[in-house]
C-alpha cells in the first residue's frame, strides 16, 4: 500500500546506511508480500550476503530491529527467512482511512491538469445495446469519474453509429411501414426485431434492395424527408440508450453524443490533408495508407484503407475524422477510447497514421 510505502523507504534510507549498504536505492527493494500473511510489505536481504558476508537471516533481524524504531505506532516489524516483513498496525490503518473519508476526493492527488476526451459506449441506432457496448460504457465511466477526480478536464464523447449505408434500408423499411399504418414509435418499440427485418427484406427483395440504395444517396445528399425520418431513428434509439445509461447510474447524456454523422463533413478533409503528406497510395482501386508495421498473413503490408474504390469512406476515415475534431476543436491532449480487445489493431493503425501524418504529435497521448 502507497501510504505505507513511503515512511518504510524513508525509515530503510537510514538502516541500510547503518548496514554499510549506502549505495543501494531504498525504493529498489520495497515490494508488497506475496503471501499476506506475511504482513504487507517484504524486504529480502538475500543479495547482500555476499556482501555483508553475513548469512541472511541475520541481516533481515538485525535490519528489522534498526527499522522498527521508524516505523513506531505505524507498523509492527520481525524477519523471517532473509526477509524483512512489515505490518499497518489497526491503529494507524483506522486514523489513515479517517483522513481519507474526510478528504474531498478520499485522498487521490491530482495531477497536472489535462484535457482529456473520453471515448465509450458507442452503440448503433436502431439496434439493442449488447455487452460489449455495456462493458463499455460501464468501464468508460470509471475512467471518466477516475480521470476527473485527479484533477483533469474531461470531455465524454458517445460516438454512435448514426451514418452510413445500412441508413437506407432501415429508413425505407420505417417508410414501407408508415406507410401500412405503423408509426415510428411502434415500428421501433424493438430495436433489434426491427433491424432484422430491415435486413432480411433488404437480402430478399430486389426492388426494395434498390429503393435503399436510392435512399442513401438522398441521406448523404442532405435530402429533407430522408433527414427527418433518419431524424426519427436516431431520436427513439437514443431514449432506448438512455433508459439504459439511467439503470446504470452513469454520466452520459444525450449532450454527450457525437454520432459519425457529425464527423461526415470532415471526411474529405482527411483525403486531402494525407494527399498533401504523400501518404496515400493506390491498392485495387482503393485510397490507402501504410501507417507503419502490421503486415497480413502473407507477410505484405497491411493498408488501412481511406477510400474505397466507389468513393465511399471507410471506418478509418471517420476515426480519423474525430481526431482532428477532438485535437483541433476540442483542444484534447488525451484521447482515451474504450472498445473491445477486437479493434485494438484498427486503432493502433489509426493512431500510427493520425502520428505519421502530423494530427497528433508528441503533445498528445491516445
Amino acid at each position: 500500500m502507497r501510504e505505507l510505502f513511503d515512511p518504510v523507504v524513508n525509515g530503510l534510507a537510514g538502516v541500510l546506511i547503518d548496514l554499510g549498504l549506502d549505495a543501494v536505492e531504498p525504493k529498489s527493494i520495497v515490494g508488497g508480500a506475496t503471501d499476506r500473511s506475511h504482513g504487507d510489505i517484504a524486504i529480502p536481504f538475500h543479495k547482500f550476503a555476499g556482501v555483508l558476508r553475513r548469512p541472511p537471516a541475520d541481516i533481515a533481524e538485525e535490519a528489522a530491529g534498526k527499522l522498527s524504531p521508524y516505523l513506531d505506532q505505524i507498523a509492527y516489524v520481525s524477519s523471517k527467512s532473509g526477509f524483512v516483513n512489515v505490518t499497518a498496525t489497526p491503529k494507524w490503518l483506522s486514523s489513515r482511512l479517517v483522513e481519507f473519508c474526510a478528504h474531498p476526493s478520499f485522498g487521490v492527488e491530482g495531477d497536472s491538469p489535462r484535457k482529456v476526451v473520453v471515448d465509450y459506449s458507442s452503440p448503433n441506432i436502431a439496434k439493442e445495446m449488447h455487452v460489449g457496448h455495456l462493458r463499455s460504457t460501464v468501464i468508460g465511466d470509471s475512467l471518466v469519474r477516475i480521470l476527473e477526480a485527479k484533477g483533469n478536464k474531461v470531455i465524454r464523447e458517445n460516438h454512435i453509429g448514426d451514418w452510413g449505408t445500412p441508413f437506407g434500408m432501415l429508413i425505407e423499411r420505417l417508410e414501407d411501414l408508415d406507410s401500412s399504418g405503423i408509426v415510428p414509435d411502434e415500428a421501433l418499440s424493438d430495436l433489434g426485431q426491427f433491424y432484422r427485418d430491415a435486413r432480411a427484406q433488404f437480402d430478399s427483395d430486389e426492388n426494395f434492395r434498390a429503393r435503399a440504395r436510392a435512399r442513401v444517396v438522398s441521406l448523404q445528399t442532405g435530402d429533407g424527408p430522408t433527414l427527418r425520418r433518419w431524424g426519427q431513428l436516431v431520436d427513439i434509439s437514443m431514449s432506448h440508450f438512455q433508459e439504459v445509461y439511467v439503470l446504470l447510474n452513469v454520466l452520459l447524456t444525450e449532450d454527450d453524443v457525437m454520432g459519425e454523422s457529425k464527423y461526415d463533413h470532415l471526411l474529405p478533409d482527411v483525403v486531402e490533408r494525407l494527399q498533401k503528406k504523400g501518404l496515400l497510395e493506390s491498392n485495387d482501386g482503393a485510397s490507402v495508407i501504410y501507417p507503419g508495421d502490421w503486415v497480413n498473413r502473407d507477410g505484405d503490408p497491411l493498408p488501412l484503407i481511406i477510400k474505397k474504390r466507389d468513393g465511399g469512406y471507410n471506418y478509418a476515415t471517420s476515426d480519423l475524422a474525430c481526431i482532428i475534431d477532438r485535437v483541433e476543436r476540442l483542444q484534447a491532449e488525451d484521447l482515451v477510447y474504450v472498445v473491445g480487445a477486437e479493434q485494438k489493431q484498427h486503432f493502433e493503425m489509426v493512431f500510427a497514421s493520425a502520428r505519421k501524418s502530423g494530427l497528433i504529435d508528441s503533445r498528445h497521448t491516445t
